[in-house]
């Protein structure tokens, strides 16, 4: 129903209020009404009351004990009213027509405030009452949206579901991922037919080994072992029977990288020069660590999570054959050094201005800056062509590589052993046996607050998805993306972009050079929409996995070919250009992407679903779900690193200075105003600074859609209203976006998205980007000063 104009609006009520509260107005003695067909009376019956209150007996007529009374309402020719009422007759009389007046006076009111809606209009399609139910299904109508957005959107769906145990977290994007699962499960499960190609056979055989857990069991730790020895063992395993005659650092670490896919110490890779984005080159940086983030190592209140993790370790060594006590010495030296190694590494919101942390420099270079590693033996032994100290390479750590070299060399080559094979061992626990997996899940217990494993099925159709998604993606595209929504969202896409291109030329922040400029790169982004067209050509899709042989017996030694695959193919790009046509992103996940250096937009087949996009959805919802998505992605081609990037993708200082200090002066305003939010119930304080980037495209992508709708309803005019629902589609607009973010988690999962995600939590990305919103406190009419419309607002684009 359209907006209702009056200052108290914002508190919605549920929409039957007025009709139950009539209900509950009437005497506790009213007389239930029967239609009568035949002459279109109504009679009014109640056996249980007597006028003289007994508690027993029919209705009788004074003086005429034992005959039951009747009264009719004329509604039919011939038939009369009594000529004497009774005081109950006359009261029932009066009181109904107080009602009919009621009634009446309610429908001119409500005319009055919605008299450009015609009631007739009301869409009342299966689809239209589907989607109605489905959004008032996870409301709190208590909520007061001006206060709690979030809790007005999303208050319902959160109370009516529970973090499974296997999970640190439910929300709707796991829903979603969940039910993609099922039909993901599906696929890989049907049995080989003629559109398979031997790339989907593949996937298929990859995982039938995943969930034959007998035969898992019954290999054992054989496998892990074997690997093992091919470093001459664990030295805490295998204890003083280690040599380290033979070991040496940079051979270790090499070996890990091309074999096992492992880049440890040092994280080093084959991708687009960020200043010439045609061309594929060595790229280095600082590595992942064994827990989430360096704060895990670094905060000493919280000794738990670093407790926790020891005590993994030393089981892990325990069951791969090490004395506990001897291996809890060693462990305790190489949590130690791990330690040390996260003291040096960059905390994350440190690391946004890729300008300022890009060197370029060759081989020859870098070994004179970090003298302690040979620089040409690590680069010789895990790539594919040979490297001398000509060849170029860029840095995105060079004070890490700086204090890690020096960090090293004060190590002995036992604790670097140890410390290397744990990292190689932890990332492969998830893949073994079950004694294996109850340590693992008790580690994760503390970490995550995660109590059980995932069911095997779910966790083998998301690894065979994550290696595989090209030829997955083959089998679920078949059955489960319609053409029509690619046409729906290019469309959209190209609203949105318009609808930014408009919010350049309106902000007057910029300079007229800086903002034309800006126009052209908007206009330049690529659209990938829905999954490449190469997957439906067998023979492309083969060539994808070529050399990848799998045995349905031999799980673990299937993932070690996979790591090794993906490891050369990545190694392989250098020294060839690289190929800006081709469609990276795997087609069935619930997720979409910006590529700075190819400056392209992609969303997969796996978004474009509810609630995100259905082509049976008002244009309302499909501008708040799916609409916002492709604003936030355009809007991340100009955030604080996309705006790094020009149209061609190459990092170059494009902005006029004065703009420069402009923006950052706007996005401070974004960092300032999120870093003094707190996620509750938990008390974390966000941290701004990393999540700017994401916090400016969801502020941007709100508006650009937003936008883009409202031009949509100019051209084609007010959509009808949904049932049951007293919301504008500028309302649902709203509503459907923060319903995107419905989600409950552990304190465990709130602590690791605060310190260590780029993304805002859900509530977050909820009060933000509609606190700063002027249509959206306009949409719910919320008074200026309300936490939803607070008088101070954040604006980049």
């Amino acid at each position: 129903m359209p907006l209702n104009t009056s200052s108290n609006m914002h508190k919605y009520e549920p929409a039957n209020q007025h009709e139950s509260e009539a209900k509950d107005a009437l005497p506790t003695h009213q007389i239930p009404r029967k239609l009568d067909d035949a002459n279109g009376a109504i009679e009014l019956q109640k056996r249980s009351l007597q006028m003289n209150h007994s508690k027993e007996g029919p209705l009788t007529t004074p003086g005429e004990p034992g005959k039951e009374l009747r009264v009719f309402y004329t509604g039919g020719r011939g038939m009369a009213l009594p000529c004497h009422r009774t005081r109950t007759e006359k009261y029932l009389i009066a009181l109904s027509f107080l009602l009919f007046c009621a009634c009446i006076a309610f429908v001119v009111i409500a005319f009055a405030r919605h008299k450009k809606t015609d009631v007739s209009s009301v869409c009342l399609s299966e689809h239209c009452v589907r989607t109605a139910a489905q959004l008032l299904d996870s409301i709190d109508h208590k909520a007061d949206p001006c206060d709690d957005f979030f809790q007005y959107a999303c208050g319902s769906w959160n109370k009516k579901h529970i973090i499974p145990e296997d999970k640190s977290s439910y929300n709707t994007f796991e829903k979603l991922h969940d039910e993609l699962q099922v039909k993901l499960k599906r696929l890989l499960e049907e049995p080989v037919s003629d559109y398979d190609t031997n790339a989907t056979v593949k996937a298929k055989i990859l995982y039938t080994s995943c969930v034959n857990t007998s035969r898992i069991e019954e290999t054992g730790d054989v496998p892990i072992n074997a690997v093992l020895r091919k470093f001459g063992g664990w030295p805490v395993v295998v204890g003083n029977q280690w040599e380290n005659s033979g070991w040496r650092l940079e051979t270790v670490l090499g070996t890990l990288r091309r074999v096992y896919n492992a880049p440890l110490i040092i994280d080093t890779w084959v991708s687009a020069d960020d200043k010439d984005s045609n061309t594929n080159i060595l790229q280095l940086d600082q590595p992942s660590l064994g827990m989430p983030s360096r704060e895990y190592y670094l905060k000493e209140k919280e000794r738990t999570y670093k407790d926790a993790y020891l005590t993994y370790m030393v089981n892990v060594a325990r069951l791969l054959g090490a004395n506990e006590s001897y291996a809890r010495h060693e462990m305790a030296e190489v949590l130690a050094f791990e330690v040390e190694l996260a003291k040096v590494t960059t905390p994350q919101a440190e690391r946004h201005d890729t300008g300022a942390m890009y060197a370029k420099m060759s081989v020859g270079e870098l070994q004179e800056r970090v003298p302690e590693i040979d620089w040409l033996q690590y680069f010789n032994t895990f790539m594919s062509t040979p490297v001398n100290s000509t060849e170029l390479l860029v840095s995105f750590g060079m004070k890490y590589l700086k204090a890690m070299a020096k960090l090293v060399r004060k190590q002995t080559d036992r604790v670097l052993a140890n410390y290397l094979l744990w990292r190689l061992v932890l990332g492969l626990v998830p893949e073994m046996t079950e004694r294996y997996q109850r340590e693992r899940n008790e580690y994760r217990r503390v970490l995550q607050g995660v109590s059980r494993e995932k069911v095997r099925w779910q966790k083998c159709v998301e690894y065979v998805n994550e290696r595989m998604g090209m030829a997955v993606g083959r089998l679920f595209v078949r059955d489960n993306f319609d053409v029509e929504s690619k046409h729906m969202a290019l469309e959209m896409i190209h609203n949105i972009r318009e609808a930014f291109t408009e919010i350049l030329e309106d902000s007057d922040w910029m300079d007229d050079a800086t903002k034309g400029v800006a126009k052209e790169k908007a206009n330049t982004i690529n659209e990938r929409i829905g999954y490449p067209e190469f997957i439906l050509d067998q023979a492309e899709l083969d060539k994808l996995y070529l050399g990848l042989e799998f045995d349905a017996d031999s799980y673990f030694e299937n993932i070690l070919k996979v790591e090794m695959h993906d490891s050369l193919k990545n190694l392989a790009k250098l020294r060839h250009p690289v190929q800006k046509e081709k469609w990276e992103q795997d087609p069935a996940v619930v997720n979409a992407f910006y590529n700075p250096n190819m400056n392209d937009i992609v969303f997969p087949a796996g978004i474009l679903q509810s609630l995100f996009y259905s082509a049976h959805f008002p244009k309302s919802l499909n501008y708040g779900g799916i609409g916002v998505v492709i604003g936030h992605e355009i809007t991340h081609g100009f955030d604080d690193k996309g705006r790094q990037y020009d149209k061609n993708g190459n990092l170059r200082q494009w902005w006029n200075n004065n703009t420069i200090l402009a923006f950052r002066k706007r996005a401070q305003c974004i960092v300032d105003q999120y870093s003094n939010y707190k996620l509750e119930p938990f008390g974390l304080q966000i941290d701004g600074k990393n999540t700017q980037g994401e916090n400016i495209a969801d502020n941007g992508g709100l508006k650009e859609s937003f936008r883009a709708y409202r031009k949509w309803v100019d051209r084609n005019g007010e959509e009808p209203p949904l049932p049951g629902m007293n919301l504008t589609h500028n309302q649902l607009f709203f509503l459907n976006y923060a319903q995107i973010w419905c989600g409950i988690m552990r304190g465990e999962e709130a602590l690791h998205k605060v310190r260590t995600s780029v993304h805002s939590p859900g509530p977050i990305r909820v009060l933000g980007p509609l606190s700063n919103s002027p249509n959206f406190s306009k949409a719910y009419n919320c008074p200026l000063g309300s936490r939803m419309n607070p008088h101070h607002k954040c604006a980049v684009w």
